[in-house]
């Protein structure tokens, strides 16, 4: 078992290794195309100053990006100003743009001046109910109760968001649908909800024959795109940043609208969109950061074995121990066991979400997170194969003038190993499956293409990322199998009929 063990860690850490170079210049994006793409953008203006760049993809939401930010994981990320102002500086009652520079200089943070449009959140609804039912504005909308509504889920708890929408309208007070942004285009489309929240520069409004109903009572406030990043990167990468801000009032909201429609309607790779974007605007030569399927799925195999094999092997090493003291104190034990079934109830994502602070954003994370997962079916099955022994057995080895350290290695250890290897194999589907969620904090792995593929609407980027998963938890399986028979004494093979 220690072998076992052992090999899991090193292959862990040496695939860590191979791809976790340390970035000079990290930007960060939303989980949107329209994030991505700025992102992109900003990516490619850097790297032609010569500056090493990463561009960390699809982080989530908007409170992932300023945590990761204001911890130092990230350098910039793109953001619109009336997030900042009635969302994450809501307490601050931030008037103009002067005292939203001097909030976030109280932070070692800056902003750049409006990238040359503004995506501002609104509401929408077919043009063939909003002409059945003759809505065109917001007010009309509250005339009519029985409207459908499906909100992102950002929306539905943001200060800026549907609390305030609903007070201001007087919109029912029951609880909309909330769902994915990228998923709610769908379900309006097929029938399934009546309303939904837009971004002003989607281009799935006119590809899907969308109204965008006016705010009439002018609830929501101006969201012009801006770079927010931290003023020690500016001052460690002076070009970088300052090839960044050539972005300010070079976007029009009408060359927005068009690269979101090519990534989203047209499906062409994001990366492209940018690049060209970089090469028509500016002038410069820059190289798409695509790379071939069979590159792609070799580099997210690496991620995701890197972040199961290092979490499977730590939580291997700290629950069968425990497992042991569990079995050996019965009351003490079950007082282990309810601790870490507790956290087994945590939410995978709300427990990625609490790691950032501490672990910043990327492999740490998604790593601590996972081994949390892993130790209880581990530890539990140590706990029911140990107990599980019968009396006799034990009463034998203690006849035979055992001392306790021996009783465990050669008599109690190799006849709980079936137990213990069902354990383990439970926590290495779970993480495998689980570590998928790692792409929201920058871990990458078989998360990442899921993830595109939802957002972009594409089945085959999912399947890029569901087959190899499913995959890898097959064959993890038969890898346990095969060490438990490799581990096991043989006589104890010959008794359970498992073979020589």
């Amino acid at each position: 078992m220690p072998r076992v063990m052992a090999l899991l860690l090193a292959i862990g850490l040496s695939l860590t290794s191979a791809v976790a170079a340390t970035p000079e210049l990290v930007i960060g994006s939303k989980k949107f195309t329209e994030s991505v793409i700025i992102g992109d953008i900003a990516a490619d203006l850097a790297r032609s100053t010569g500056t090493a760049v990463t561009h960390r993809q699809e982080l989530g939401g908007t409170r992932i990006l300023w945590d990761a930010l204001q911890a130092g994981a990230i350098d910039l990320y793109p953001e619109y100003t009336g997030t900042l102002i009635h969302e994450i500086l809501a307490g601050e009652n931030i008037p103009d743009a002067a005292a939203l520079d001097a909030a976030l200089a109280r932070r070692g943070l800056r902003i750049s001046r409006s990238l040359g449009f503004s995506d501002t959140y609104a509401l929408g609804m077919t043009a063939e109910n909003a002409q059945r039912l003759n809505i065109a504005t917001l007010s009309d909308l509250a005339r009519h109760p029985e409207i459908r509504f499906g909100l992102s889920n950002e929306f539905l708890n943001r200060g800026d968001g549907w609390p305030g929408l609903r007070a201001v309208y007087g919109f029912p007070a029951r609880t909309p649908t909330g769902l994915d942004h990228d998923l709610a285009y769908r379900a309006i489309t097929s029938g399934a909800i009546d309303v939904i929240d837009l971004y002003t520069t989607d281009a799935e409004i006119a590809a899907n024959h969308l109204v965008t109903l006016v705010d009439d009572r002018h609830y929501f406030p101006a969201y012009d795109a801006a770079i927010v990043y931290r003023a020690d990167a500016a001052e460690r990468h002076p070009q970088a940043l300052a090839a960044i801000l050539r972005l300010e009032g070079a976007i029009a909201t009408p060359a927005m609208i068009a690269m979101n429609a090519a990534a989203r309607i047209d499906h062409r790779d994001e990366g492209d969109i940018a690049a060209g974007f970089v090469r028509d605007r500016f002038g410069l030569a820059a190289q798409s950061q695509s790379q071939s399927l069979p590159a792609r799925i070799l580099q997210r195999t690496i991620e995701h074995l890197s972040l199961t094999l290092i979490s499977l092997a730590a939580a291997i090493l700290v629950a069968i121990p425990l497992g042991v003291f569990a079995a050996r104190n019965p009351r003490l034990g079950r007082g282990v066991l309810a601790a870490t079934g507790i956290v087994q109830t945590i939410p995978s994502l709300a427990l990625l979400v609490f790691m950032i602070p501490l672990l910043g954003i990327g492999a740490r994370p998604a790593i601590a997170a996972l081994f949390l997962y892993s130790v209880l079916p581990i530890l539990r099955n140590t706990v029911s194969g140990l107990t599980g022994i019968a009396p006799g057995l034990r009463a034998s080895a203690i006849a035979l003038g055992l001392t306790p350290w021996r009783r465990l290695r050669r008599i109690e250890l190799p006849l709980a190993l079936p137990a213990i290897f069902a354990g383990i194999k439970t926590a290495a589907v779970i993480n495998i499956g689980t570590a998928t969620l790692g792409a929201l904090v920058g871990a990458g792995g078989y998360g990442q293409p899921i993830l595109t593929g939802i957002r972009l609407d594409d089945f085959g980027l999912i399947l890029e990322g569901a087959v190899p998963a499913a995959a890898l938890a097959l064959l993890a399986e038969a890898a346990f199998d095969l060490a438990e028979r490799l581990v096991t004494p043989r006589g104890l093979r010959l008794e359970a009929g498992t073979g020589v």
